[in-house]
């Protein structure tokens, strides 16, 4: 059944929000390799397209404003504005700068920005006389006036051409009492949509003159008479013509209503064609997106929780199957059931592993976005500044992706403001005028390792020290009692900066931090390396995924909760009687390392009874540092899927989430940067030890009833 036309049109604004993306980030790439070669034709003529792809895109979508402005960009883009005194690559960013604004507007259905920067760019590259024809291909039609088709479009022709499709020009005549003019250039397009990849539409979309003829550029495989029947619209189309397309040089027939055209000769080698080939990897390009299917988030993520529920179902089968085994140790259908689940959880971990695959896309659609944020805050700040990626094929979720742009922008903007330094404090410490800033992506264990590194004067802990002290972050005499990597990590605090002054770029107090609430709200960590005088280096860690993910168990005070098996590094015995209490902290000497403890639970009495009693402690890397949670038993190791938790249903950031065993308990999962952040700062401030006494798990208890 046809969709109503609103919800058609909703649909392809969706898409053109969607796919616009990639264009402008494109506009963005191409712009930064001209401004390294400048008059670069290739890359002239690739901004072109992308250009015509957002005009024509944004007119289909019925964004009129954009549509023009991407029109006049378009005009202007010719092959002998190179030579002018206007940079096209600055043209190329202003372009994507707007471009992106009127989208963002259009999506938030907000007023539309300020175009007259484009405008006037564009103005001044057009004031002088240039020969425009040089860049397009004119078809001459045998009765009929002459119609010119861009470069773009005739280059799509050949390259189709070559693939082995044909390429026709068809000419729709509209029936003069027709009385939806406007409309028949849809109705044609539509009618042959399906059988033909329409490359070039005349008059486009928008043209507020009355439309009269419709002439279309199509490549097909199919037949000449197949496409003039469909576009045979009773009391629309009055007759209509298809002409093979030869491209320049070659003599058009016109083979009209239906008639079969005269033979024409394709011989390439006696074609001279003045538009430059396309480039060879396009026609793979073309085929693998062919190969490719948009799907929206929102429909893998419902698979995914199904999955979820799946692999519950799987936990309630094998505790059944289990207590089946122990009730009937010598039934023989112990050992079928036992094969039968078996192969469930087999057949169900490939299925888990290939939806998790679905999510993951490449980082290097993340890392495409720093060259332009580069170039720009290196330009504000008035500093050399040189980017090398690496890594960008490592996979991430999409989720987690979008969701650490931002702070990874952040720290990128602070290691150029604050971390590398002018070209002539560089020369004066020995260094290459141009700085260096690198991005590395890498998987270790379960997790996604994204790392910022420059080659700046590094982080000034004794500066930092004297500002926190200076501003009331921390006090005098708690600032001689910390260790270097303690101040140094100060920068996250709230509100903190060691800038000097308010810049555009810097100095407001407010990034880091949030960056490290982000992280820790992605169940991941941010970390920082600093040498004085080398260089400063920020670590995110991330999981690979949010929905499922391996944990161990344990009992605190007969309640269950569970941390992320990779964060556990070993697990130690002891007794009450090995720990020791320096200042606030409780700590345990491990083979000769003194360990920080964390205790949740309740602090024993001081007597031989209690001081015997066994516990276990599990070392947790954190924030590049080693841990020791005090747990009274452990329970197990799981599969859990995770449940987020509103505030309703528990009101403490020390829980991040929630599962289901399948026996039907439920299993608090740790926030395990909350819970470090909670004692490092009760231990400071001299508050006692003990954070969650079971008061959380009875709450969640009290909630779920």
């Amino acid at each position: 059944m046809t969709q109503p036309f609103d919800e058609r049109g909703k649909e392809l604004r969706e898409l053109f929000f969607e796919t616009t993306q990639e264009l402008l980030q494109t506009l963005n790439d191409d712009s930064l390799k001209l401004e390294q070669s400048p008059g670069n034709q290739e890359i002239v003529r690739s901004i072109r397209r992308t250009v015509h792809t957002i005009k024509g895109d944004a007119a289909a979508a019925g964004f009129r404003e954009l549509s023009e402005l991407a029109h006049t960009l378009e005009d202007a883009l010719t092959l002998e504005s190179v030579s002018k005194s206007v940079s096209l690559a600055e043209i190329g960013f202003a372009a994507a700068d707007v471009f992106g604004a009127m989208i963002s507007a259009y999506q938030t259905e907000g007023a539309l920005p300020e175009t007259a920067v484009v405008k006037a760019l564009v103005q001044k590259l057009t004031s002088e006389p240039n020969k425009a024809s040089q860049a397009t291909t004119k078809e001459s039609v045998p009765g009929r006036a002459e119609l010119t088709w861009t470069e773009y479009e005739t280059l799509s022709a050949e390259t189709l051409r070559a693939e082995g499709k044909k390429v026709f020009h068809i000419v729709a005549h509209i029936d003069p009492l027709c009385a939806m003019p406007i409309a028949a250039r849809q109705l044609v397009t539509n009618a042959i949509a399906s059988f033909a990849q329409i490359l070039g539409v005349r008059p486009e979309s928008g043209a507020s003159v009355e439309v009269r003829r419709i002439d279309l550029l199509v490549a097909t495989s199919q037949s000449d008479k197949l496409l003039i029947s469909r576009c045979e619209i009773p009391t629309v189309i009055k007759a209509v013509e298809c002409v093979d397309f030869g491209g320049p040089g070659q003599k058009n027939t016109p083979a009209a209503q239906g008639a079969a055209p005269e033979p024409a000769h394709h011989d390439v080698s006696e074609r001279h064609v003045v538009a430059p080939q396309a480039p060879k990897h396009d026609a793979a390009r073309s085929t693998t997106s062919d190969t490719l299917l948009r799907v929206d988030s929102e429909r893998i993520d419902n698979v995914l929780n199904l999955v979820g529920e799946l692999i519950i179902g799987k936990s309630m089968l094998q505790q059944v199957g289990q207590e089946f085994g122990a009730r009937f140790p010598k039934d023989p259908l112990r050992a079928r059931l036992s094969d039968a689940m078996a192969f469930q959880a087999r057949v169900l971990n490939d299925l888990q592993r290939s939806v998790m695959k679905i999510r993951m896309v490449p980082v290097e659609q993340l890392f495409r976005r720093f060259p332009r944020i580069v170039r720009d805050t290196a330009q504000r700040c008035g500093k050399e500044v040189i980017l090398e990626l690496s890594g960008q094929d490592t996979d991430l979720d999409k989720v987690l992706l979008d969701a650490i742009a931002e702070p990874l922008a952040h720290i990128v903007r602070n290691a150029i403001s604050h971390g590398i330094e002018s070209a002539a404090q560089r020369t004066t410490a020995g260094k290459p005028a141009t700085g260096k800033l690198m991005l590395n992506a890498y998987h270790q264990a379960n997790q996604l390792i994204v790392e910022v590194s420059d080659d700046g004067s590094g982080v000034d802990a004794e500066k930092v020290k004297v500002k926190a002290v200076k501003v009331g972050v921390i006090s005098a005499a708690e600032s001689e009692r910390m260790t270097q990597q303690e101040i140094v990590d100060l920068v996250f605090r709230p509100g903190f900066s060691t800038a000097d002054e308010v810049t555009e770029v810097s100095g407001r107090g407010v990034g880091l931090d949030v960056v490290r609430e982000v992280l820790h709200r992605l169940k991941g960590t941010v970390e920082l390396e600093t040498d004085r005088g080398t260089g400063t280096k920020f670590r995110l860690r991330l999981p690979l995924t949010l929905a499922i993910i391996k944990a161990l168990l344990f009992r605190i005070e007969s309640r269950l909760y569970a941390i992320p098996l990779n964060t556990v590094a070993e697990i130690a015995r002891a007794r009450e009687s090995d720990l020791h209490r320096v200042d606030t902290w409780e700590v345990l000497q491990l083979r000769g390392e003194v360990l920080p403890l964390m205790r949740l639970g309740e602090t024993p009495a001081e007597d031989t009874k209690h001081s015997q009693k066994k516990i276990f402690v599990l070392v947790i890397n954190f924030g590049g540092r080693k841990w020791g949670l005090i747990v009274d038993a452990l329970e197990s190791e799981e599969e859990l899927v995770i449940k987020a938790l509103d505030d309703q249903t528990i009101a403490t950031d020390l829980v991040s989430g929630a599962s289901i065993l399948g026996d039907g308990r439920v299993v608090l999962i740790m926030n395990l940067g909350a819970v470090v952040g909670r004692f490092t700062t009760s231990a400071r401030d001299g508050v006692p030890a003990g954070l969650f006494h079971g008061r959380t798990a009875q709450n969640m208890t009290e909630a779920r009833q």
